[in-house]
């Protein structure tokens, strides 16, 4: 029988570096990552197809940098060992982690390692921009592969084009978008999935959303049909996980209610709920998905316990200017009691720079919103021009000046002026913004709000420090925030000198010691509020304005309607269509 030869694939999904350049690394992430499970589960799939024959054994390494170290070095010596071909991935690789994927992919290319680089950086820029910005140029003209578009069903190809030595500098398959039912399951094995916080992993149950927003790369890079896996699918890859003791998933579509399939799975994952396998999931909504009959309660019988909602705005200019005009304001009431209503937990998003925003317009919605809409959590991001989006494609034609540094294209730094508000005022609001929102005073209201629908304010206490830590301690957006900062003296990014050992760990003991202190207090201030709430003998007598009912005339006095003459004149407009439809309906006529 013919020896196999090795064919090693090595994974990495890279993070990003810090404001001082060092690589943002936990303990534990917060965040599973999912574009490396899906091309892990592309890769094995492979291999167990035997996709080049028996000429070659595929084996798969995936590194997730997030919460494991790249040792580059050793990593290189453990490919040259094995003998056979090998080839590094770098995955998933978003614009801010571009640099950072550079740096890794820089030592394999100087040992003669071939290198793929996949994401939406590489996909949004060739989708949107007619010529390569000047570090894809740079990863093309150090040997690196780029490639645009989806895996599945392209993978096979790749393989043959690596062993036969004749991999491309590019592959694009932007125009090719592949049918993900039955495709490979995205999968990682137990030992990754236990190295984020809550032992969660994640998957895309659809692909694709068709809204319009201007900063979205989504509907650029993975189009605005939609395409699904099927329930089947998303059964198969629950039980898969199941049998390694993994229960709790992130489904990652960008707008599930708008997966064609969402009952079919939900029906699914009921089922396996009742038959006793454990299920919880979080998923991203629009704010138009408590008008789907049944989606909501399925929803929460499926085992949804967070649902993140892109409210984006409460300016009805600044949702027209971004073309999210399927955000309407007089939604956002009705929607977030839908959720509380059957016990999920509501995570907004909220953007912060529209050219109608100021310091001064930011902190009076922040204190709108605090008062007059029952949202859980707020994440707040930066307005920033995504390459892929429909933005940064008309900035860069009209040659508006950008930051050239991609690290910073990370929703939490200013990469642009803005016409009414510095930089120095655009970052400064974005920091201030968390702490208008995540005040003593409403972390009591939230946790008052939480005893009324039932949710348990111990569990709620502990989300909402998850969300304002990372920004008070680490300076970094919860979403890349983890449990623990691990920080390398060699894990600094290119052009950056390596810190004096003298002064790097002596700074460096002070930053934890300092840093962790902050936390013990700030978690004695926390559990001084919840001791406070619990007081309440009678917590269900308590309302306030965001827990009313939603009443016909609330439009007359709430300030979400009255507080602007943008909101003023979408509700006056909304009136005024209404007051038509109604006459129309009383004659008989239809609206011409």
């Amino acid at each position: 029988m013919k020896t196999q030869k090795p064919l090693d694939i090595l994974l990495i999904k890279p993070s990003h570096y810090d404001d001082d350049g060092y690589v943002i690394r936990w303990w534990r992430s917060s965040i599973p990552a999912n574009s490396l499970a899906t091309v892990y589960g592309i890769v094995m799939d492979c291999a167990a197809r035997n996709a080049l024959g028996e000429a070659y054994d595929i084996r798969v390494k995936a590194l997730d940098e997030t919460n494991t170290r790249v040792r580059t070095k050793k990593l290189i010596t453990d490919l040259r060992q094995n003998g056979g071909k090998a080839m590094l991935g770098l995955v998933g690789v978003q614009s801010n982690q571009f640099p950072r994927a550079l740096d890794i992919a820089k030592p394999f290319r100087e040992a003669g390692i071939p290198v793929v680089i996949g994401g939406f950086h590489v996909s949004g820029c060739l989708a949107m921009l007619p010529d390569l910005p000047d570090d894809l140029q740079e990863a093309l003209d150090l040997g690196i592969t780029l490639f645009a578009g989806e895996l599945e069903g392209r993978l096979d190809a790749l393989l043959e084009d690596l062993v036969s030595d004749r991999l491309q500098p590019v592959y694009d398959y932007l125009q090719e978008l592949p049918d993900i039912a039955g495709a490979p399951t995205p999968f990682l094995p137990e030992g990754h999935v236990r190295l984020t916080m809550g032992k969660r992993s994640s998957f895309d149950a659809g692909r694709g959303c068709p809204y319009l927003c201007s900063f979205c790369t989504i509907i650029n890079v993975q189009g605005r049909r939609s395409r699904y896996r099927t329930s089947e699918d998303v059964r198969r890859l629950v039980q898969a996980n199941a049998r390694q003791g993994v229960a709790n998933f992130f489904i990652s579509d960008d707008n599930f209610a708008r997966n064609l399939n969402w009952e079919e799975i939900f029906d699914q994952l009921i089922q396996l709920r009742e038959s006793g396998t454990s299920v919880s999931l979080v998923i991203q909504v629009d704010t138009q998905a408590h008008r789907i009959p049944r989606f909501i309660e399925k929803a929460a019988r499926a085992g949804v316990t967070r649902a993140f909602i892109g409210m984006e705005n409460i300016n009805p200019d600044s949702l027209v200017s971004a073309r999210k005009g399927q955000n309407r304001i007089t939604d956002y009431r009705r929607m977030l009691q839908a959720w509380h209503n059957v016990g999920v937990l509501t995570y907004a998003g909220y953007i912060l720079g529209f050219p109608q925003d100021t310091p001064e317009t930011i902190r009076r919605d922040i204190e709108i919103i605090k008062r007059e809409l029952p949202v859980d959590i707020i994440e707040f991001f930066i307005l920033t021009p995504l390459p892929g989006s429909k933005d940064h494609q008309e900035l860069v034609s009209a040659r508006y000046p950008l930051d050239t540094d991609m690290n910073n294209f990370d929703l939490q730094h200013v990469t642009r002026e803005h016409p009414k508000m510095s930089r120095a005022e655009w970052q400064a609001i974005y920091r201030q913004a968390w702490d208008l929102y995540y005040t003593p005073e409403h972390i009591a209201t939230v946790l008052r709000r939480c005893r009324v629908w039932g949710y348990d304010p111990q569990n709620m206490l502990a989300k909402l420090f998850a969300f304002y830590a990372p920004i008070v301690f680490e300076r970094m957006h919860p979403l890349e925030g983890g449990l623990i900062r691990r920080k390398s003296r060699g894990e600094r990014r290119s052009g950056l000198p390596m810190e004096n050992a003298v002064s790097f760990y002596p700074r460096l003991a002070w930053e934890y010691v300092s840093k962790y202190a902050g936390v013990y207090r700030m978690l004695r201030r926390y559990k001084r509020i919840l001791k406070e709430v619990e007081r309440d003998e009678n917590p269900l007598a308590y309302s306030d304005a965001a827990m009313a009912p939603v009443t016909a005339d609330e439009t007359e006095h709430l300030e979400l309607y009255t507080a602007t003459a943008s909101a003023k004149a979408f509700v006056d407009k909304l009136n005024a269509k209404t007051a038509r439809r109604e006459k129309h309906k009383e004659t008989g006529t239809t609206p011409g």
